[in-house]
């Protein structure tokens, strides 16, 4: 009984915790296009800086492959001819956050060679380069493997490769939205798949190369093709294929 008290009691603090936080901000996607007060596009292929966007991506990123309809950002990718486009949005220098619960609820795309995700990265990117500027990669789901969510974290001490990571079953995932976010502090970060806690990262030693988790940082959403990570594979007859996000939260 008192064990069974005492669960009780850390499970309603964690709830009393959560009450205390407020939002902060949301997107919604109820308008006709995205408001660029707070999104950016990242056009192309990333040439010349950063060809195939570091991992040997196959699409280039428009303005085109996406619509707001019904309160909901689709991102299309397609194959038209040769080429396989998509689209890539950030909230840098607009949006940024430090700490918090930031969460995105969507519905995956299904196919071998498409590569999902909902991340974050420092806001000093440009000032110190990647990996130092820290990678959260609150969502990344890979077509060749089903029935997978990734969370991964990039640092200067893992030299970009993903070590400080986890991939998690979820028979369902591609059935339906699912929420997928981060609850991060000072001291760690969570990582949730729907209310499931699926990893978590709380390094003791927090130099600015394990942890560079300290300072804002910026949202992504993309919809990749292919790549290092997407696999060289592309399974051409599953496009189009539709990436939907519902919404996006921050809570602090």
């Amino acid at each position: 009984m008192k064990k069974l008290l005492i669960i009780v009691l850390i499970g309603n603090l964690s709830f009393a915790q959560q009450a205390k936080r407020k939002l902060v901000w949301e997107e919604n996607f109820n308008g006709k296009a995205l408001n660029e007060s707070v999104w950016n596009y990242e056009l192309g292929d990333g040439c010349p800086d950063l060809c195939g966007w570091g991992n040997n991506e196959r699409q280039i990123y428009t303005k085109t492959n996406h619509q707001l309809k019904d309160g909901n950002l689709i991102i299309q990718a397609r194959k038209d001819g040769n080429v396989y486009s998509s689209t890539r949005i950030t909230t840098k220098g607009k949006k940024e956050f430090k700490y918090g619960r930031i969460e995105a609820r969507a519905k995956l795309p299904i196919g071998h060679g498409l590569w999902p995700a909902f991340w974050m990265l420092g806001a000093n990117k440009d000032q110190v380069n990647w990996p130092k500027c820290g990678e959260i990669d609150i969502l990344e789901y890979i077509g060749r493997d089903p029935h997978m969510v990734y969370t991964t974290l990039h640092t200067q001490d893992s030299h970009g490769n993903t070590i400080n990571t986890k991939k998690t079953a979820f028979p369902d995932i591609e059935k339906g939205f699912h929420v997928y976010a981060i609850e991060w502090t000072k001291d760690k970060i969570d990582f949730f798949v729907d209310k499931d806690l699926v990893y978590t990262f709380a390094p003791k030693d927090k130099n600015e190369d394990v942890w560079p988790f300290d300072k804002p940082f910026y949202i992504l959403v993309n919809l990749a093709i292919g790549g290092n990570f997407g696999g060289p594979e592309v399974d051409d007859s599953v496009f189009p294929q539709d990436y939907i996000v519902d919404y996006i939260r921050v809570y602090q």
